[in-house]
């Protein structure tokens, strides 16, 4: 992959005024020559959506701002922007939280996967501690994360250790195109149910070798989370229809 766009990676966007670090995105653009941004603002009633078409009037062409009516939610907004930035051609387009909890040079890691791996179609971001790396969570969201990431991993039936870490870029390619059409069950574990449309869907290669795991360098927890007690209850069941729904398939 070469080129300016080659990659497109879609960042949703609800009420971040407050901490959006533009100026991170714009080093981000500076470094990455093959890097545009698509941002999509949710619905915000805050100033997200003026800083945004400021910033994208500052960097055209490789970045642009998607506009919702209304708050649809993450996967939603994930799931809009990609459909949306994947008409644009670029080669692979991949999504990031707004927190930059990762930073975006680890987005080169997933790019050099996907270019050692011609066959994959997706590369993951994944929030393994590795002497080496600097990976920070509190430890009850570590040791959380762990249990959910088993139960995923059981509800899936694929050996992924992380299905969560908000850093991920997929190819444009049918087959993922064709896992974007329809709008997700799942409102907050939407990771877990487009790597099971992935791995449900027909051809080449096996679902084991269609996604890689990349370990990032670099991640770290930040505050201000908008999930909820009720949001973390509802996984389970969802885990569960999306177990009933895809699996069959394969």
């Amino acid at each position: 992959m070469s080129g300016v766009g080659e990659v497109i990676l879609v960042v949703p966007a609800y009420n971040e005024a407050g901490r959006l670090d533009l100026p991170a995105f714009a080093a981000a653009l500076d470094a990455m020559p093959w890097l545009a941004l698509h941002f999509v603002d949710d619905g915000s009633t805050d100033a997200t959506r003026t800083m945004l078409a400021a910033f994208a009037d500052a960097h055209r062409p490789r970045v642009a701002v998607q506009g919702l009516a209304g708050n649809v939610g993450k996967a939603e907004a994930v799931r809009s922007g990609m459909r949306e930035a994947m008409q644009a051609g670029s080669a692979a387009v991949g999504f990031a939280d707004a927190d930059l909890s990762a930073p975006l040079g680890e987005l080169a890691l997933l790019r050099d996967a996907l270019d050692a791996h011609p066959e994959a179609w997706a590369a993951i971001g994944s929030r393994i501690r590795l002497l080496g790396r600097e990976i920070h969570r509190s430890p009850a969201r570590h040791y959380l994360g762990r249990v959910f990431a088993t139960a995923a991993s059981l509800a899936l039936g694929l050996p992924v250790y992380d299905t969560q870490c908000g850093l991920k870029l997929f190819r444009n390619i049918p087959p993922v195109r064709a896992a974007l059409e329809a709008p997700f069950a799942s409102r907050w574990i939407f990771d877990v149910e487009l790597i099971a449309r992935l791995a449900a869907a027909p051809g080449e290669p096996p679902a084991t070798r269609r996604i890689r795991e990349v370990p990032l360098e670099h991640w770290v927890a930040t505050d201000g989370s908008r999930l909820r007690g009720r949001d973390f209850l509802a996984a389970p069941m969802e885990l569960l229809a999306i177990h009933r729904r895809y699996r069959g398939r394969r």
